[in-house]
């Protein structure tokens, strides 16, 4: 039995009321929630959501519930700003998670604040619930640094990714035409492809929505549009692709995302154009290169990340 399930038949009183799920992985048990709104910003997450007949946003509405359960994120300060949302408009707030997410961090910070009518521990996790409130002293603020806007929760939140780092002083200065920005995350890649004169279009595809929000307070240019979509899947015809592929599905490596990204920029390359990637050193991404396209050239990297520019791509 899941923990919502157990916390549901020992003290968590049911709601006929709205209900409110944040952040739910695919699979999450709603048993006993009725007909909740699902908040997920993840593009991939929330159309699953979707597919299986629920209502969806990608973050709350300005109205009451009467019952939020928020899910832990990876990003404790996320997931302590999505606590502090449900709180300040439900009447009982449920915050469940794994110990690997922080849930015991969150359940000792909430203990301090406010008083816990419940809590269940099982299967290396825990759920505990209490009555909403205001809690302004969780509440996340941007993290903004230089001339960018991030906020936590988004990959890479108030620095710039080494790897996007070495992949933009990897870039030529004649990069022109069409260009895709793959997985363009915060928009830092595509800030330095904007520069480009050349450059006549820019495309910033990213499934996270917050991540693509932060993208357009930092790409103001108007020849980039932005694209809440899965990068796996995008359609489009272009002269070149930048991409530095995410590797993680949750906390587990997922190499078979960088492959699907490399996929995804075979098909929406030009014959004559070029894609232009970085990835981990131990991410085994070359016989995938290789198959997808005829030239494959390793550039310098360093000892962390390797970089390559592959052109000529296959058809089938």
């Amino acid at each position: 039995m899941a923990r919502l399930s157990l916390a549901f038949d020992t003290g968590l009183a049911r709601s006929d009321g709205p209900v409110a799920l944040l952040h739910p992985p695919v699979g999450f048990d709603v048993a006993g929630l009725s007909a909740p709104l699902i908040i997920q910003p993840h593009v991939a997450l929330n159309a699953a959501w979707h597919n299986q007949g629920f209502s969806c946003d990608v973050a709350l509405p300005a109205r009451r519930f009467a019952l939020a359960v928020v899910c832990c994120t990876r990003s404790k300060q996320q997931t302590a700003d999505l606590i502090a949302q449900a709180a300040a408009c439900a009447d009982i707030v449920v915050v469940d998670g794994q110990k690997t997410d922080g849930i015991d961090s969150h359940y000792k910070t909430l203990r301090k604040l406010i008083a816990v009518q419940g809590t269940i521990t099982k299967a290396h996790g825990r759920l505990f619930w209490f009555a909403g409130t205001q809690l302004p002293s969780l509440r996340a603020v941007d993290q903004n640094f230089g001339e960018f806007v991030t906020q936590s929760g988004v990959f890479s939140a108030g620095t710039v990714d080494p790897a996007s780092a070495l992949l933009a002083e990897a870039l030529p200065e004649h990069l022109a035409g069409d260009v895709l920005d793959l997985g363009a995350g915060w928009g830092y890649l595509s800030a330095q492809i904007i520069k480009r004169n050349a450059v006549t279009r820019l495309d910033l595809v990213e499934a996270d929505h917050f991540a693509l929000d932060c993208a357009k307070r930092n790409v103001s240019d108007p020849r980039a549009a932005f694209h809440w979509a899965d990068a796996r899947d995008w359609k489009g015809v272009y002269d070149a692709v930048v991409m530095n592929p995410p590797f993680h599905t949750g906390r587990e490596g997922d190499s078979d995302l960088g492959r699907a990204f490399i996929t995804a920029a075979r098909r929406c390359l030009r014959p004559k154009g070029t894609v232009y990637m970085v990835a981990n050193r131990h991410l085994p991404y070359e016989t995938t290169l290789e198959q997808c396209f005829a030239k494959v050239l390793e550039l310098p990297g360093n000892g962390r990340f390797k970089l390559f520019q592959a052109s000529r791509p296959k058809r089938k």
